[in-house]
């Protein structure tokens, strides 16, 4: 294929790819931005595409990680770094906090809540707060880990229930 097909072909499909932002942003400016993204790393990337393959799925495969890769340097650049001295900021005790676990339940109570639950919910639920991880519960409780990530889902359920009738 030819670089002229190639940007013909390119240019006929970014309707589609303006379509397919949706998928990742409903801001026009941003649904834009990352259509012309798309592009110009396409077209930088040519000789990247493989003859006789999928083009659009090619394209749409850009797009995802270009949004992916700009939403993480977004993320990275919402983290707050404490250059002070002694890490002064991050040594201020936060008064500004209003949704503190101590602040609305007792450990007692949360502990109380907890051991309510069902055994077959507890049983994993307590692994996975000690640290263990989901296939290691599976193997050590013989169970499918798919089951062991369902029973841990619904222990959280059952105990945010009890807290919230707790608390009123």
């Amino acid at each position: 294929m030819t670089a002229l097909e190639f940007n013909h072909q390119i240019a006929s499909l970014t309707s589609t790819l303006e379509l397919f932002t949706k998928k990742f942003t409903s801001d026009k400016m941003e649904s834009e931005d990352l259509v012309q993204d798309t592009v110009v790393k396409a077209l930088t990337y040519r000789d990247k595409f493989i003859q006789k393959t999928n083009l659009k799925g090619w394209l749409f495969t850009i797009m995802r990680n270009t949004f992916i890769n700009n939403y993480r340097k977004v993320q990275r650049n919402k983290t707050s770094h404490d250059d002070t001295k002694e890490l002064y900021f991050l040594n201020v005790a936060d008064d500004y906090t209003f949704n503190t676990p101590d602040g609305s339940y007792e450990y007692k109570d949360i502990q109380k809540c907890v051991h309510e639950i069902k055994e077959d919910l507890l049983t994993p639920f307590e692994m996975h707060t000690e640290g263990f991880k989901y296939h290691e519960i599976a193997e050590q409780l013989n169970i499918p880990i798919g089951t062991v990530k369902n029973r841990i889902f619904h222990a959280r359920k059952e105990i945010q229930k009890k807290l919230v009738a707790y608390s009123q």
